[in-house]
């Protein structure tokens, strides 16, 4: 029975305390963070950088310095915010000057959203993933509690990462406000409460809304609070007045400016002597006396209502349209940030969706950091910000092998200090072959499991697959008799998934595996698995590597020139009948792709890049001509990102 305080309001869900009444702990987990592009940064200058000794924010180094002048580069990582918000602490602890966060409403359409497909941009429906369908059961499979929880836990990390006059900005459905704003006081105390927004989304109640039987839901808030009771950044947002607040202007001065006149009050003689001076005062026709008060110097205080935001249901508004159910107009988060936060300040957005919040601190000055478990977020936000005219450079990231080491220790590791690693590993193998549908079996080298007639291999949490290993698994079945292979893995040796690897065109990992009498079937062990709640083979997918074939041409002396060839998603039979109707050819399965023209087996550095949007659908299928300094033989890497968010890579040795 939890031990309640009785010195204090406080409000308490099934969860929030142990059964011997102590205050269950926020987890906490620092994990490096691994680069894998870098957009809008040319190689030469990272390395230009590397050589003056700038610190570069990667696995090994430590963070940059406060300004882009000192090597700081925005940040867009891709991964569960709680994780990532504990692994930030080392070095942004007290450093982020404003955190606004629109968490998941109690709805389960929020991970879904309609992405374009082709040249036609004829709209498709995207279902939320299979992670995303976790993280939402996570959320409010146990109601009110299992949210209070979620947020509770981001809360006390958001608290630490704020610096001592930062600012938290938290966008809730009004069904729940009164409980989050509960569980920010617990977090930062009551005497931090600063104000709440209520935000009118559109112009009046439409559709059902006017035949709900109540008043119509037409408005958002927005709850604010400051880490410290004492100091925060706040600047007074003000608008021009409207048509009925001009009205009071209704004299004009010689010059043609317009005022109004206003009682003088209980101004002293003398300060209304100096009015006379200025030539501030208006004389009525009976002589009595005002002050001007000049319509060009006239603004409207913006208070805690807003109704001049234009949601998405208005014409004005919907050319930010992004496809994401519960985006936000950038008016909404132009005024929390020119509000709360100056020039050159950190913002972060830790549920950023599709990118509205750093869209809007990139165009304001502002340093940002995004973070979203949806891959297809991620993408969206890096063609947002990729549109943006003179963007500055920014990163992707995420926890990588990292994260799963995490999850593999945490879910299969030492329990009381007395799980041997031969065992955690042992259970890891046992529970993706479940997954998978496959039996484990003992005694093999290079044998995990066997599935109907297949034998099965399972990669490592943290080396990628490589072409070796699959050798060694291909040999183990050859002296076994076994005719079939299929080997699972989360990463892949940089070539191994390439044009060679089609099993349709006979690729060389295929036709070598063929040759000894095994047929070869090359499996993505998806982010899924480690979801909490993920528990058979119904709960997620294994899918083939994609395909995909460019040729590199050499146009000139030291230049290059990448032009794709084709591209396949296998596993077509899983696409919707939706999509597959909308797709006349290979590459409308394409949604973006970019070229690295020396990459070195590091961070993916954008050379070049191509992508579509809602606007314009045209997708050329040929880069531009790349001119290198000197001759050489060069590793050129093509990544293509398809129309669900997935990237598949491949790289070219080029010899110029």
């Amino acid at each position: 029975m939890a031990k309640i305080d009785v010195t204090r309001t406080e409000l308490v869900w099934p969860g929030k305390y142990r059964e011997d009444g102590t205050l269950r702990e926020t987890p906490r987990v620092s994990l490096p963070f691994q680069v894998i592009e870098t957009v809008n940064e040319s190689r030469a200058t990272r390395e230009a950088r590397k050589t003056m000794s700038m610190p570069l924010f990667d696995v090994y180094a430590g963070t940059e310095g406060d300004t882009f002048e000192e090597g700081w580069k925005n940040k867009l990582i891709w991964g569960d915010n709680l994780l990532v918000m504990g692994s930030l602490l080392e070095k942004f602890a007290g450093k982020i000057d404003l955190i606004y966060i629109d968490p998941p409403f109690a709805t389960g359409a929020d991970f879904s959203f309609t992405a374009p497909i082709g040249e036609s941009g004829e709209s498709a429906f995207k279902k939320q993933s299979v992670i995303e369908e976790k993280v939402y059961r996570d959320t409010w499979g146990s109601g009110h509690s299992s949210y209070l929880s979620m947020l509770h836990d981001r809360f006390i990390l958001i608290r630490e990462l704020l610096s001592s006059t930062g600012s938290v900005y938290v966008h809730v459905d009004p069904r729940v406000d009164y409980l989050v704003r509960s569980t920010l006081d617990d977090v930062f105390g009551q005497e931090s409460f600063r104000n709440v927004i209520f935000w009118k989304r559109d112009v009046a109640g439409k559709g059902a809304k006017r035949t709900s039987g109540q008043w119509p839901r037409n408005a958002d808030t927005v709850i604010w609070y400051s880490k410290s009771p004492d100091s925060w950044t706040f600047e007074q947002q003000y608008v021009q007045l409207n048509e009925d607040q001009e009205k009071p202007y209704r004299y004009s001065d010689s010059d043609g400016r317009r005022y109004k006149a206003v009682q003088l009050g209980d101004y002293s003689r003398s300060s209304i002597s100096r009015f006379l001076k200025e030539g501030v005062i208006h004389t009525s026709s009976t002589g009595k006396m005002y002050k001007k008060y000049y319509l060009d110097e006239a603004r409207s205080t913006i208070d805690c209502i807003w109704t001049d935001v234009l949601g998405f249901g208005t014409k004005t508004a919907s050319r930010e349209i992004q496809g994401f159910p519960t985006q936000k107009p950038e008016m909404l988060l132009e005024r929390i940030i020119n509000a709360s936060s100056n020039s050159g300040d950190l913002v972060a957005d830790f549920f950023c969706g599709s990118g509205t919040t750093l869209a809007v601190a990139e165009k304001l000055g502002r340093r940002w950091i995004g973070c979203d478990l949806g891959r297809w977020g991620i993408h969206v936000t890096r063609k947002r910000l990729l549109g943006i005219e003179d963007c500055k450079p920014f990163e992707i990231l995420n926890l990588g092998k990292y994260e799963r080491q995490y999850w593999q220790g945490a879910a299969f590791g030492e329990r009381d200090g007395r799980q041997p690693a031969e065992r955690t590993i042992y259970e890891y193998l046992a529970f993706i072959l479940k997954l998978y549908g496959a039996q484990p079996i003992a005694g093999m080298m290079h044998l995990h499991g066997k599935k109907h007639r297949a034998m099965v291999h399972v990669g490592a949490v943290d080396a990628p697959v490589t072409i070796d290993e699959i050798d060694q698994a291909v040999d183990e079945c050859q002296r076994l008799r076994q005719g079939e292979l299929h080997v699972l893995g989360w990463e892949w040796e940089m070539g191994l998934a390439g044009p060679n690897n089609d099993v349709r065109r006979g690729g060389l990992m295929h036709d070598s595996a063929k040759a000894r009498g095994v047929k070869l079937l090359l499996l993505q062990i998806p982010r899924e698995v480690m979801e909490q709640q993920v528990s058979d083979e119904n709960d997620v997918q294994f899918f083939e590597l994609a395909f995909l074939e460019a040729e590199i041409e050499t146009p000139e002396k030291l230049t290059a020139q990448v032009r794709l060839k084709d591209f396949v998603i296998p596993n077509d039979d899983l696409i919707s009948e939706e999509v597959r109707g909308k797709v006349s050819k290979w590459s409308d399965y394409i949604d973006y792709w970019a070229v690295d023209w020396d990459f070195r087996n590091d961070t993916f550095m954008q050379g070049w890049v191509a992508y579509r949007t809602r606007k314009e659908r045209t997708l050329p299928l040929a880069s531009d001509a790349h001119r290198y300094e000197s001759p050489g033989t060069y590793q050129v890497l093509v990544k293509v990102i398809d129309v669900f968010g997935n990237d598949t890579s491949q790289s070219y040795a080029v010899t110029v």
